[in-house]
């Protein structure tokens, strides 16, 4: 987009996994990063960094109302998601509130907020990380339905925001090889191969897989393109029979 310089893309879950290779990648682009997130990273960060938790609606509501209030933010990538498994027997409604809270309501009071300035500027793109389980998994009911429902507004908020020339888009990532991937799926465990096995391009998504999408949704080559869901997940959606 042009004008980095002058305006602002803020990424949430930015401090590791997906939202800090979006912070590295558009940096390196030339756009100016903000990034939020419960805890500061423990690495050097590229761009501004602001602890917020996303879980908090009222701090959240207060740091957006003042960054949006300071900068002109042009740019927004909800990255941010918690998961909280449980099946259906078990389903706890803290657990269906609390990342229904992360997954949905802070996103949309993030698009509501950033898109101030997209509209009073004519500009600007917000992509919306989704997952592919928004096909269905057990255990998913709280994750897959909050990331559905982000798919979802994704498109209402591509019709709303058109004519001031924002663009809209959701990613669904498929399994994707960050920390917190490998603490649920250790190297040499079932699960993991079990998933690896559903892949079709043989190997686990890397960050910067979901990165390179977010920059090209980011740039002007992407300004035709709005209200999409994008599976990025080396076929693995696809692959609900055995492949050869």
């Amino acid at each position: 987009m042009a004008d980095k310089q002058q305006v602002f893309t803020l990424i949430t879950g930015a401090s590791k996994g997906i939202g800090r290779e979006c912070s590295i990648v558009l940096a390196e682009a030339g756009f100016k990063i903000i990034g939020i997130a419960r805890k500061r990273p423990t690495e050097k960060f590229p761009g501004e960094f602001y602890e917020v938790d996303l879980a908090d609606r009222e701090s959240l509501t207060a740091f957006l109302a003042e960054i949006c209030k300071e900068k002109s933010i042009t740019g927004l990538i909800n990255n941010a998601g918690v998961v909280g498994p449980e099946l259906l027997a078990d389903i706890n409604l803290t657990t269906l509130d609390s990342v229904f809270e992360v997954n949905l309501v802070a996103a949309t009071l993030c698009a509501k907020y950033c898109s101030q300035a997209m509209k009073r500027l004519g500009k600007g793109r917000i992509v919306n990380i989704s997952t592919e389980l928004i096909l269905g998994a057990p255990t998913r009911t709280a994750y897959g339905g909050s990331k559905a429902a982000l798919a979802s507004a994704s498109r209402t908020w591509a019709l709303e925001l058109a004519k001031y020339h924002v663009t809209v888009n959701a990613i669904a990532p498929g399994p994707v090889d960050t920390e917190l991937f490998r603490q649920n799926n250790p190297e040499g465990s079932a699960i993991r191969a079990e998933k690896l096995a559903r892949i079709p391009l043989g190997r686990l998504g890397r960050p910067r897989d979901i990165a390179n999408v977010v920059k090209f949704l980011m740039s002007d080559e992407a300004s035709y393109i709005t209200g999409q869901t994008l599976h990025i997940d080396g076929g693995s959606s696809i692959a609900s029979a055995p492949f050869l």
